[in-house]
């Protein structure tokens, strides 16, 4: 008898964990809250072991079809006067030629199109509560139907409901990095093609990202903050007016991105962190991805994290003989690869977004003379974890 799974979350880490348990033999479902697949985003890197991960899924050439050639990002003083320009694989230490960037929207569309005929999708539902016992886990969703399931995953981000339901309030593993940033969709009548305009004073930075020759561009505000300002996670129009607020008198062209930002449909606003969990499951139920290990956009890994650990779940699944070992090994399989990735930042510390005068200065410095940002170091975590074969029992 097929084992039956239940996954929450239908981004990036619940599609991948779907199609490797399938494949496994793994009766699925998964769950999403929103009321269909969810397309657009900014644009997300697959670099490293996650490029093995794809590969074995069969689904490299569309993501590689589906690449941005981003040429250059042009660092931009605050009164807009040119820095440096370099290729984009300088700053997050890719590997040009091999890496991968692609819109998240054409990312979630590829892993969700190899599952949707073989998976049960519940859209416009979620998880409200989880009762486990020796014969599996009970769930009550939101719709008012209740499920038995011989396990459960959360794939479900950053702010997971199911590590609440599971460990309790997100504030107590929440590491919070010092920043907050917002992403949203403007005309691009800047004449940018295939690159991206990085503007920066201390403590504040903004970008226009042009993917392609596309009529559209990515905008992005990121600033420092001391304390988290988790009174604006749910209030949209808090946000607005604390992004306002903080770009208020910053010359270039904020004055025009906070307008679009206040006119957007599409404004995402987070802050920037990581989650740091003892372990990430307990009894029946694990937690993959962002939910269990986010590193943060800074460290530009979280996709690439996520697929790796769908890919090492599934397969400690697959080939333990019960769930508990399988939980273990997955934990083990994969402790260093997170830890090393989410070491590439730190609280306070981004080599992008300096926070003070002296450390832009050396960071504009180091632009000038061609200094890859970051060290090649950072490449040797993106590639840390080399995958087993997991024959399947």
């Amino acid at each position: 008898m097929r084992r039956k799974v239940l996954i929450s979350g239908a981004s990036i880490a619940g599609p991948a964990t779907a199609y490797w348990l399938h494949r496994y033999g793994f009766e699925v479902t998964v769950v999403e809250r929103a009321t269909a697949h969810r397309g657009g985003g900014y644009p997300i890197d697959v670099r490293g072991t996650a490029l093995e991960v794809v590969a074995r899924m069969g689904v490299l050439p569309q993501l590689r079809a589906a690449h941005i050639d981003t040429r250059r990002i042009t660092f931009l003083n605050p009164d807009g006067s040119r820095i440096a320009a370099v290729r984009p694989d300088a700053l997050v230490g890719g590997t040009e030629g091999r890496d991968l960037e692609v819109p998240r929207g054409d990312l979630t569309e590829i892993l969700y199109s190899a599952v949707r005929d073989d998976v049960e999708f519940l859209f416009d539902d979620s998880v409200l509560t989880l009762r486990e016992h020796d014969r599996g886990v009970d769930v009550d969703f939101r719709s008012g139907t209740q499920r038995t399931f011989d396990l459960v995953i959360g794939a479900d981000g950053l702010h997971s409901n199911i590590r609440s339901l599971l460990f309790g309030p997100e504030e107590q593993f929440h590491h919070y990095l010092g920043y907050c940033f917002a992403g949203f969709t403007m005309t691009n009548d800047f004449g940018l093609a295939q690159e991206g305009v990085l503007w920066n004073t201390p403590g504040r930075s903004a970008a226009l990202y042009a993917v392609g020759d596309s009529p559209q561009l990515h905008g992005f505000l990121n600033f420092a903050r001391s304390d988290p300002p988790f009174d604006a996670f749910r209030d949209p129009v808090a946000q607005r007016d604390l992004l306002a607020s903080v770009f208020a008198g910053d010359g270039w062209e904020i004055p025009r991105m906070i307008a679009d930002m206040r006119a957007a449909d599409d404004l995402f606003f987070d802050v920037v962190s990581q989650i740091h969990l003892p372990r990430w499951s307990s009894g029946r139920v694990a937690l993959v991805g962002d939910a269990a290990y986010a590193p943060s956009f800074l460290t530009g890994q979280g996709s690439s994290v996520a697929l790796v650990g769908a890919y090492m779940l599934a397969g400690e699944l697959a080939t333990n003989s019960g769930h508990p070992a399988a939980f273990t090994a997955y934990e083990r399989g994969m402790r260093e690869f997170v830890r090393l990735n989410q070491e590439l930042v730190t609280e306070g510390e981004a080599s992008l977004f300096p926070n003070t005068a002296e450390a832009l200065a050396q960071r504009n410095a180091a632009l000038r003379e061609l200094v890859s940002l970051p060290a090649a170091e950072d490449r040797a975590a993106h590639s840390a974890l080399t995958l087993p074969t997991f024959a399947a029992m």
